[in-house]
């Protein structure tokens, strides 16, 4: 009987916010882990769509033009698509968490101004 061996998921980074589940290529696994005022810069990303799953808490996911706010609740998720200028926070009063699914196509974090 041949055994499978499964590689540990990658180790919380540094700073205790994220941990990447799955990366290639084309495609990105992240968990973001969000204390109470935690939110992430505006920005946007030139190829790739962004799929926000809420797992615990409430993430707040807002698009800048036109101006939109999402408020997510465990299993609830919302895209983002290329190119639009968007920043995703906690929305609750403790701990929030998310897995933020992203591709197809190359990853970057283009930081709006």
């Amino acid at each position: 009987m041949e055994q499978n061996r499964h590689e540990p998921a990658a180790a919380a980074a540094v700073d205790g916010k994220t941990r990447t589940i799955v990366q290639t290529p084309d495609l990105r696994v992240v968990e973001y882990v969000l204390q109470p005022g935690d939110s992430l810069s505006w920005h946007h990303h030139s190829e790739i769509t962004d799929l926000f799953y809420c797992l615990e808490g409430g993430i707040s996911v807002e698009l800048r033009n036109p101006a939109r706010k999402l408020l997510l609740r465990p299993g609830e998720t919302c895209t983002v698509p290329p190119k639009a200028v968007h920043r995703s926070g906690n929305a609750a009063g403790g701990v929030s968490r998310y897995l933020l699914v992203q591709g197809v196509g190359r990853y970057d974090f283009i930081k709006a101004t």
